[in-house]
């Protein structure tokens, strides 16, 4: 029996998108249920829905066989419902036990009882095999130990049914067990657990059961034992699916980037990027592999011109990059998808349109006037080309599903034509089609002659995609692989850690 069910869901947006349409869903007690499919499916939507976020606009949740209402994530939590989000909500410059208790803070004699709060915490942590210090600050944590802190939150305030946002996006595949463990731990306990991910292995290491969602319908729930991962995917977007990519070998030509000893200095004067070097060439991949934080994102910041206080030297085409600003960067040769698409990688509020011709306007321009025709057609080239999901090219960009948000980004970036694609995180919360559709670009564009640095934590990207892996830890590049055919998931794993290091890294 259903401990959760979810029945005839609808949710229809302002600007006539529907989300859900008539969803089912079923959660028994104590089992861990993935749901997945594509972006736009819904998958979000319905968690939403049910952790009070959104307001449906059709169909009823039933809770122990109880009709219930949830109108906010305080009805929500009433209900023994809690949600770990994918980005951290934590507030950095307070300790682990203070944001695991705030708003229901232990109190003593009217003041605040750290001591009490603490004690719980570790509490907790020992009940759970969680390893996290009660004391430190949330702003020093590891990614990973930020998810526990985020499930501790939930767990405190009762939760015994919790929704898990894509929880191995960021992790290291020790990292990912260790999780893993976990949670199957708080299975064992009589907790329910909802995964949303994009990540079919994990469906099949830790789940009981999946739903498979599409175009806003779930068409069909399974027990993960009776059903493949190519089969996962075909439901999901309605034909076959590759999962491996299909390249040649890659034959590198002369190094377009250059970086000796580069070195960036945070603001609090700790070392973020130390003293690293290496190169990027034409007609290969190169992929910065590592847990986030370890010093990736400031080195793509300086080689796209967002971040000058370095030292040390980056060239682009034999130019010094210090001496360019970003639009300079970008005339002379390098486009940049950005890690985080709403926030750097487009304007929510303006068109489609608008932010696919971003950075061409000025090329489509005459005398002052812009050929907004010729600008127009070339945008919908594009929608056609990159498979971009959308009613009309003038609706707004924030009305776009997640996995179709990225497809604009990569439609303008590789359009522009540079020789340098610095390519962060762009495969990050996208479905397995549209995955398959990014890497079959990259890899086009490599063989082409283009040089693609690609940034990703997704590991199996990594090995899929890379022609040659730097591998980050503490700001320092701890291993360059260049046998990626032959490189395991756990060897980068360990590299990433912090574990094990290969001498000699000078230039890689």
């Amino acid at each position: 029996m259903e401990y959760l069910t979810l029945a005839e869901i609808s949710k229809i947006y302002s600007n006539g998108v529907i989300a859900n349409d008539h969803v089912n869903f079923g959660l028994r007690k104590g089992e861990i249920h993935a749901i997945i499919g594509e972006n736009g499916a819904g998958k979000s939507t319905l968690m939403k829905v049910l952790y009070g976020l959104e307001k449906r606009d059709g169909g009823e949740i039933y809770l122990n066989g109880e009709k219930v209402n949830i109108t906010s994530p305080l009805d929500a939590l009433g209900l023994s419902i809690g949600m770990v989000p994918q980005h951290s909500m934590l507030i950095h410059e307070m300790t682990v036990s203070e944001n695991i208790f705030l708003g229901i803070e232990k109190k003593r004699r009217g003041l605040l009882d750290k001591n009490k709060m603490d004690q719980e915490t570790r509490s907790l942590c020992e009940k759970y095999n969680m390893v996290v210090d009660p004391k430190a600050l949330c702003g020093s944590l590891s990614l990973s130990a930020t998810q526990k802190v985020g499930i501790l939150k939930a767990l405190v305030r009762g939760a015994n049914i919790l929704i898990l946002d894509e929880p191995t996006a960021v992790l290291a595949p020790q990292e990912t067990r260790e999780l893993f463990a976990q949670l199957k731990l708080l299975k064992l306990n009589g907790y329910s657990i909802i995964i949303i991910t994009h990540k079919l292995k994990e469906i099949t290491q830790l789940c009981d059961r999946v739903t498979i969602m599409r175009a806003g319908r779930d068409c069909g729930v399974f027990a993960v034992d009776q059903i493949s991962e190519e089969e996962i995917s075909r439901r999901m977007v309605g034909n076959d699916v590759k999962l491996t990519v299909e390249k040649t070998p890659a034959k590198p030509g002369d190094s377009v980037i250059k970086a000796a000893n580069l070195t960036v200095t945070r603001k609090n004067r700790t070392c973020a990027v130390d003293h690293i070097s290496f190169s990027v060439r034409k007609g290969e991949i190169l992929c910065f592999a590592g847990v986030e934080g370890n010093g990736q994102r400031e080195t793509v910041r300086c080689l796209t011109g967002l971040e000058k206080k370095y030292t040390g030297q980056i060239t682009l085409l034999d130019q010094d990059l210090k001496e360019m600003n970003v639009r300079e960067i970008r005339e002379k040769g390098l486009s940049h998808i950005p890690e985080d698409r709403q926030r750097t990688g487009s304007n929510l509020a303006a068109s489609i349109l608008d932010n696919l011709v971003a950075i061409s306007v000025a090329k489509e321009s005459k005398c002052g006037v812009i050929r907004y025709r010729k600008l127009k057609a070339n945008a919908q080239k594009l929608i056609s080309r990159y498979a971009i999901k959308a009613k009309s090219i003038s609706q707004p960009m924030n009305s776009l599903s997640g996995g179709n948000m990225q497809k604009v980004i990569i439609a303008r970036e590789i359009d522009a034509g540079s020789e340098v694609l610095v390519a962060d995180q762009p495969t990050r919360g996208v479905d397995v089609g549209a995955m398959e559709f990014i890497h079959k670009k990259l890899v086009g564009l490599r063989d082409s002659g283009k040089a693609i640095l690609l940034v990703s934590a997704d590991l199996s990207e990594v090995i899929n995609l890379a022609d040659r892996i730097l591998v980050f830890h503490n700001g320092k590049i701890t291993a360059q692989i260049t046998d990626v055919p032959h490189v395991t998931e756990e060897q980068l794993g360990r590299y990433m850690l912090g574990i094990d290091r290969m001498p000699d890294l000078e230039g890689a």
